[in-house]
């Protein structure tokens, strides 16, 4: 802990620093798969977060820089893998359709190994955002549709940051539990965009539903509850009846320091993931073709070098649907 400087110094994704995938050029990807055939797909969402916050969030694993390098940004500077553009889902008002929603990343995953870049069948998907189901079902009907050798993860934040992100009561730094646009939320956005945030507007709202507490779980399911937040219609209000200010929970709360340990747990687990990952899967390396797929060799073969290469492109077997 304490390696990761917070709040991270500048923004990147309109930099030529070849951190993002949109501002690389071929040369620049191709460059960077040979050292590093990772690729970091952050997830996003544009909603109501209260009059203090901005609409946009890219609710993703914050890039924080560590303090002990001259870089400046990120977990994508100690990890050096090439980051995604960054899509935009959310079920929260307005927003797409279910339907909609999954067909973004289900088109996002297989974009990557059909895009041409080399070996980019390694993907970590991340997100700070509700619906965490969505990414789940999309990975799976990738593998069912596809069955290529891929290595393909997703990241629900909040599982990650775990007590880290609960009230006091459980352990955490927080009066009250995690929601939405709350103390926790607004304490994150404090640690990472404070230029973002102006607490001056910040809103208050009490949470509440129509059962009990203990049945319906609280922000990101971090709290074992048996029923999970979007699992469930009609255990409380709409949030747009119920809470238009866009808020749930105490925002004046919010202080950058009690979100410090959320995020470097969070950024010190994706840095382990991603040295683990390379330990067992060199760059170029994939998990063995024979245990993860029954299409022929030479099928898998062709598919695995790509049309730049002489092979197949992999939208041959299927478009995404």
């Amino acid at each position: 802990m304490g390696k990761w400087t917070l709040p991270p110094t500048g923004g990147h994704m309109d930099k030529p620093d070849k951190i993002y995938f949109q501002t690389m050029t071929k040369h620049d990807v191709e460059e960077r798969l040979t050292k590093n055939d990772l690729i970091v797909i952050p997830l996003g969402s544009t909603e109501n977060h209260g009059r203090r916050a901005r609409t946009a969030k890219i609710r993703s694993s914050s890039p924080a820089s560590p303090r002990s390098s001259p870089r400046p940004r990120g977990v994508r500077w100690r990890t050096p893998s090439v980051t995604a553009p960054i899509p935009t889902i959310t079920w929260a008002s307005p927003g797409p359709s279910s339907s909609r929603m999954t067909s973004i990343p289900t088109s996002c995953v297989p974009s990557w190994p059909a895009s041409g870049t080399r070996d980019s069948g390694k993907q970590i998907f991340i997100s700070l955002h509700g619906q965490e189901y969505i990414v789940p079902s999309a990975i799976n009907e990738f593998g069912k549709r596809y069955q290529v050798p891929a290595l393909i993860i997703f990241l629900d934040l909040p599982r990650i940051m775990g007590q880290a992100l609960m009230d006091k009561a459980h352990g955490g730094p927080y009066d009250n539990p995690f929601q939405h646009a709350c103390e926790a939320e607004t304490s994150i956005s404090l640690a990472l965009f404070p230029e973002m945030v102006q607490m001056e507007h910040a809103e208050d709202t009490t949470v509440r539903g129509f059962l009990p507490p203990g049945h319906v779980d609280r922000g990101g399911d971090i709290y074992g509850n048996p029923i999970p937040g979007h699992c469930q219609i009609g255990c409380g209000g709409i949030e747009c009846v119920v809470y238009p200010e866009g808020v749930l929970g105490k925002a004046t709360l919010a202080d950058p320091k009690k979100a410090i340990k959320s995020i470097e747990v969070t950024l010190d687990y994706m840095k382990k993931l991603h040295d683990d990952i390379f330990a067992k899967f060199p760059v170029g390396v994939l998990p063995d073709t024979k245990l993860i797929t029954q299409r022929p060799k030479e099928e898998i073969d062709a598919l695995l070098a790509g049309p730049l290469k002489g092979g197949r492109h992999l939208y041959t077997l299927g478009f995404p649907a």
